[in-house]
């Protein structure tokens, strides 16, 4: 195994007001912008032009859970598009509350995906939390890596109703959070967030200033800290002084177990956790102690200082049940304790379509007058949720090769600026209602085939057509083409070109 181990009491140069964080709160089906807690929720219609907005008419514990916004399960993806700052890392969180919207036949939450970009964050099911009254949350942190972030819905086998959301946050995060993993490569799911010996409400903002969620985590041996001298402004990762009010542990030199997280872990020899566990204590005396997780040495005599330490592994591998086992060192005059704990599960980015790619299919879908319900988020990613007529790329580098709408019922006209999908090898848009002009394709080296027919496109053939060395089928016929067909296309060596049903100055060449 290779593991990164950090132990960090870090004192630089940092100043942060009490401003709400940075970022949008998104209150999904309301129809207007809402004050809750000196902060404003703006309503999801500007940001998704798909689902319905939906009211609860069950009780509920805070004010956005009041509405939702449902998805058809018919249609495969729905997506949110943020407005974010390119490079800035975002907590992400999104909430849910279902109060039984779908109706009767469906007493229990669907279950469904959640897509950051192109990357599949998590299964959402809602289940456990919500038989016990409650609304369930996920967070996750990624790095904006363009100037939006689509948040995806998506219907996958386990659905057999329709999906929903309730809130949605993007909240911008200190550049130095968390920044010991790559952010290009990964981002953070959180698996679970506490603060030991705690049993109030969770500790949020104004206490965390990034809104973060710390949950409580009681136990019998849970005590009161008395912690006034951590300098929680230089403290990696910036945890909220509050965490260190309570604690878990005794004065006694005897060995601390705790189960934690509570739940057991999906077992996979290639699944990476990110642990963050937090300390603090000025009682009088020495409190020197081991921590070792499923047995394996996690850090070796950790000395605990008034002003608190972190002790982190950026990566580090877990599956089943998790036990933090803290020992008291030799030299220690104190038992060991814990205050806080954070667990993020390491997922590996699942990649974006090329910008050019993307932009290129936004301006298709903008000159269609129909085009399909899916047409969301990153086209090609993740594999399973890409777009209808849509097939990439392998490999890093991930382009659309081909581009295929045949019987869709499909009006409006082409783009030119499909030719910028400089990958393309097969166009397939037959059977449909077209109409315009076929655009100059003479940029798409690399095209095989190109089925226009059963359509009403107009004018001339583009002659630049002729110039594609790669192409082998070029279908046209039934459609309400002029003029003459291009000589360099007639009797080209290898293509197969069809015409007929159009109307031009002279027959081709048989």
């Amino acid at each position: 195994m290779s593991l990164s181990f950090f132990l960090l009491l870090l004192f630089f140069p940092f100043s942060l007001s009490q401003t709400p964080p940075r970022g949008l709160l998104i209150n999904c089906g309301a129809h207007s912008a809402a004050q809750f807690d000196n902060r404003t929720w703006l309503p999801d219609s500007g940001f998704i032009s798909s689902g319905s907005p939906k009211t609860v008419t069950t009780p509920v514990l805070f004010p956005t859970l009041h509405t939702l916004r449902s998805f058809p399960r018919q249609v495969k993806k729905h997506c949110y598009n943020i407005p974010v700052y390119r490079g800035a890392k975002y907590l992400v969180r999104t909430t849910y509350f279902y109060a039984g919207v779908n109706g009767a036949d469906h007493p229990s939450p669907p279950v469904f995906d959640q897509i950051l970009d192109g990357t599949l964050w998590s299964v959402v099911n809602t289940t456990r939390d919500y038989s016990d009254g409650n609304s369930s949350f996920y967070e996750g942190l990624f790095l904006a890596q363009g100037k939006i972030m689509s948040l995806c819905i998506g219907s996958n086998t386990y659905t057999d109703s329709d999906p929903f959301i309730s809130a949605l946050e993007f909240l911008i995060l200190e550049g130095s959070l968390y920044n010991t993993s790559d952010f290009t490569k990964y981002g953070l799911a959180l698996v679970a967030r506490h603060s030991f010996g705690y049993s109030g409400p969770p500790i949020r903002y104004p206490d965390d200033l990034f809104d973060r969620v710390w949950e409580p985590f009681g136990q019998s041996n849970s005590t009161q800290a008395s912690t006034d001298n951590v300098s929680v402004s230089g403290f990696w990762n910036l945890p909220p002084a509050k965490i260190f009010e309570t604690r878990i542990g005794s004065d006694q030199l005897e060995t601390l177990q705790l189960r934690w997280p509570t739940a057991s872990l999906p077992s996979s020899n290639s699944k990476y956790y990110y642990i963050a566990l937090y300390f603090a204590d000025d009682t009088a005396g020495s409190r020197i102690f081991n921590i070792s997780v499923n047995g394996i040495t996690y850090y070796h005599n950790l000395n605990v200082i008034p002003s608190g330490v972190v002790v982190f592994a950026s990566q580090w591998p877990l599956s089943g049940p998790t036990t933090i086992t803290l020992t008291p060192a030799a030299s220690s005059s104190l038992g060991p304790l814990i205050n806080a704990g954070e667990v993020f599960d390491v997922l590996p980015l699942g990649g974006r379509t090329l910008t050019r790619d993307v932009i290129a299919l936004e301006k298709v879908k903008q000159s269609l007058r129909n085009p399909p319900l899916d047409w969301n988020g990153d086209p090609c990613m993740p594999r399973q949720y890409s777009w209808t007529g849509i097939s990439c790329s392998e490999g890093p580098r991930i382009r659309v090769v081909t581009l295929n709408l045949t019987s869709m019922d499909l009006s409006g006209s082409l783009s030119p600026f499909v030719a910028n999908m400089t990958a393309l090898t097969n166009i397939w848009l037959g059977n449909n209602s077209l109409s315009g002009q076929i655009p100059d394709l003479s940029s798409l080296k690399i095209l095989e085939t190109l089925h226009l027919e059963d359509n009403q496109f107009s004018g001339e053939i583009p002659s630049s057509l002729g110039d594609i060395s790669s192409l082998q089928e070029v279908f046209l016929q039934n459609n309400n083409l002029t003029g003459q067909i291009p000589a360099n296309l007639i009797g080209k060596p290898g293509l197969d070109i069809r015409t007929s049903g159009n109307n031009f100055l002279s027959p081709p060449a048989s």
